[in-house]
């Protein structure tokens, strides 16, 4: 990891400190009108995890649902450029992929990350390339359609990393259930940050 990183990393950590000490205070939801300011991060050892395991791919095509404040898209590309593919991010909140843009060009990654804006489900479908690694993090009651969308997209060998599944978590079973249900998925949960379901496609 270079210094770059290292110290875009270190922002973020102090970012979700920050976020910590308002949500214990108990003002940390926005007011009617105001920005959210919840980073919504995957955490240090879900972000070294999918860091990982994209890097396993050659040249892969990476598609993060869920940008937030870009904390993990970092991670995501990182990977990319060690691996020599690229990342597509998506996000509803333009300036949350404003931000996540910023983070990004202070790490030196900005190159190999395609920040969009809008409806995740309505993009994904739009979505010309083939993918190669999935990183669904976005609101849970939308795991399900966002898979419906992406799983015509991916080629085979594509691993897909579903964050914030537990068995206490609203939609988990759902979207495990239908994950585990696409023709040439292999799935399973791992205890990795706040749960994840990953998930590897091999076409017929």
């Amino acid at each position: 990891m270079d210094h770059a990183l290292s110290n875009v990393l270190y922002e973020y950590d102090q970012l979700l400190a920050e976020e910590q000490k308002k949500r214990e205070s108990g003002t940390l939801m926005p007011k009617e009108g105001q920005r959210d300011e919840r980073i919504l991060a995957v955490g240090p050892q879900t972000g070294q995890f999918i860091n990982l395991l994209a890097r396993s791919l050659d040249k892969p095509t990476i598609l993060e649902i869920g940008t937030s404040y870009g904390y993990s898209s970092v991670w995501l590309a990182d990977a990319a450029r060690a691996s020599g593919g690229k990342v597509i991010t998506m996000e509803l909140a333009d300036y949350k992929s404003t931000f996540a843009q910023g983070m990004a060009d202070k790490a030196g990654l900005a190159r190999y990350v395609d920040y969009r804006v809008g409806d995740a489900v309505a993009m994904i479908a739009d979505l010309d390339e083939r993918v190669d690694f999935v990183l669904l993090d976005l609101w849970k009651n939308l795991y399900v359609p966002c898979l419906s969308a992406f799983a015509p997209k991916l080629n085979a060998g594509a691993i897909i990393v579903a964050d914030n599944i537990s068995p206490n978590r609203e939609h988990a079973a759902e979207y495990c259930q239908a994950v585990r249900s696409v023709p040439g998925m292999s799935s399973f949960s791992v205890p990795v940050g706040q749960g994840l379901e990953l998930s590897r496609y091999k076409a017929f």
